[in-house]
């Protein structure tokens, strides 16, 4: 059984979540928009093991290095969105007049791969569309799904990378999961599967 909680950072207004295992009290950070102290409150008294990126855009990673420092977890991103850790220009900071703390990741994923956090394993969905390897992350009966899927809407495909082809793949992807899961987006608010498939017109 798995334990979320979840806080909103930064000017875009961001969702960051920390899934914890009830069991073994081991945890992981779905997204790090900043370094900051309401950060670092979010993440204390939690074990943290994992920071888990959807996709590698400035306002999901802004915060990883300094986190990544401060409790000596290790950071999971997609292969194709790896590269955007050590590059403002890829991450569209620099194109926002912001710096960027670079670093590297830990453990590149696929579609399928598969996460342990204590007991609890997290499957890996590839859903390309925001960026070319956003990913969601699925623990149980609850979906993380970055910037591709939002309630009632979808992820932007205008950035470099984008793709509106690729995006409405990836959320039939996501509609073709079977039963009922909890949305946990990036930006705005939580919403469920079954809401999604009915309400949602880019799932239509």
């Amino acid at each position: 059984m798995t334990e979320i909680k979840s806080e909103v950072f930064g000017d875009l207004q961001n969702n960051c979540y920390i899934l914890t295992d009830k069991e073994t009290g081991e945890s992981a950070l779905v997204d790090c928009t900043e370094d900051s102290e309401k950060m670092f409150s979010f993440i204390d008294g939690t074990s943290l093991k994992y920071i888990l990126l959807t996709h590698g855009h400035f306002d999901h990673i802004g915060g990883v290095a300094a986190v990544k420092e401060k409790y000596g977890c290790q950071v999971v991103i997609s292969q194709q969105d790896s590269p955007m850790t050590l590059s403002s220009k890829a991450s569209l900071a620099a194109y926002c007049g912001l710096s960027q703390e670079d670093f590297t990741a830990d453990i590149t994923v696929s579609d399928g791969d598969i996460i342990t956090l204590g007991n609890t394993i997290i499957k890996v969905m590839a859903t390309p569309g925001h960026t070319k390897g956003g990913v969601c992350y699925i623990a149980d009966d609850n979906i993380f799904t970055g910037d591709t899927l939002f309630f009632c809407s979808c992820g932007r495909t205008d950035f470099p990378g984008g793709s509106s082809a690729e995006i409405m793949q990836s959320l039939k992807k996501i509609a073709s999961l079977k039963g009922n899961y909890n949305i946990y987006p990036g930006h705005d608010r939580i919403s469920t599967l079954d809401f999604e498939r009915k309400n949602n017109p880019y799932m239509k």
